[in-house]
């Protein structure tokens, strides 16, 4: 597992996540298993906790612990999953907790064909599930430069977005963009000489988001999760970028994600959950010191109302 993936901030998310060890938990995003693992080590025979990835590669990684459903799909579907595993199976549709850990696996970054990472000359890819219809290589090909002048400003907070949108179009003109390579190779003329692979990271992390409609997806989780939590259930959320904390962030503040905040007839806001920390929890320089991956990591926890 620890190949695969090192879990960020595992004890101090699974402390705060297991309360009740004959529990029902959800690990939305199930990855090398290592948080799942660990939820299981807290609980007894009559505890379960129900997984989700939509990365086949991810499936590799069931123990084959009988408390343990994973489900090869989008955490989106998060609600619509946990009402039919109540009805064929029995299981509460309401968790006693929820943990997700966001973002990409060091597998996906490390496996050099998935096309994540510039440090390989792959084909450019970077779906999460193989069998998505859209790629980042359709993404520099197909977008006009409007579309990814947007993507590349709102997703990876890109600097000169507007010309990086041109330098690709240019660049598809010549032919098309489909490596890693070729991606790097028509953006060196704005790369920054000080901080080429932070520019990079942005860039790539645009278009991975984009590929793989990561902000869509954790909107649509995020308004499921009163739908899934019992009362006095808990949420832990692992984020690593200033777009994923926002939004989570917000829903814990004001059940949405914009922030808006919405009050009742007798003027109280209307939120399902509290945040139980004021501050995030970020990780210790130990543990950033042992996993570079972990330095942005943000742990948001709270009680469903």
């Amino acid at each position: 597992m620890s190949e695969y993936h090192t879990p960020v901030l595992l004890k101090e998310s699974i402390g705060s996540l297991v309360k009740n060890p004959d529990g029902i938990y959800i690990d939305a995003t199930f990855g090398g298993g290592g948080h799942t693992a660990e939820i299981l080590s807290r609980l007894t025979s009559k505890g379960r906790v129900i997984a989700f990835d939509r990365d086949k590669d991810a499936l590799q990684n069931a123990t084959g612990d009988k408390r343990l459903i994973l489900v090869h799909n989008n955490f989106r579907f998060v609600q619509n999953y946990m009402q039919l595993l109540s009805k064929e199976k029995g299981i509460p549709a309401l968790a006693d907790g929820v943990l997700a850990d966001l973002g990409v696996s060091s597998h996906q970054f490390d496996t050099p064909e998935r096309g994540f990472s510039f440090r390989y000359d792959a084909p450019l890819d970077m779906r999460m599930n193989d069998q998505a219809p859209l790629s980042a290589a359709d993404v520099v090909n197909t977008y006009d430069a409007a579309e990814l002048e947007k993507l590349l400003r709102i997703y990876g907070e890109v600097e000169k977005s507007g010309r990086i949108a041109s330098l690709l179009v240019q660049a598809r003109g010549r032919g098309p963009i489909v490596t890693t390579g070729d991606l790097d190779k028509a953006l060196a003329p704005a790369l920054p000489k000080a901080a080429e692979h932070k520019f990079l990271a942005k860039v790539y992390q645009a278009l991975r988001i984009e590929v793989n409609q990561e902000m869509r997806s954790l909107e649509k989780f995020l308004e499921a999760l009163p739908y899934v939590v019992k009362p006095g259930g808990r949420l832990a959320i692992i984020t690593y970028h200033s777009l994923e904390d926002r939004m989570v962030k917000n829903f814990i503040k004001t059940g949405n994600v914009e922030g808006r905040q919405d009050k009742d007839v007798y003027g109280l806001m209307v939120t399902p959950f509290r945040a139980l920390d004021r501050k995030p929890l970020v990780p210790s320089e130990e543990e950033i010191s042992g996993n570079t991956r972990a330095r942005s990591a943000k742990l948001r926890t709270a009680e469903r109302i």
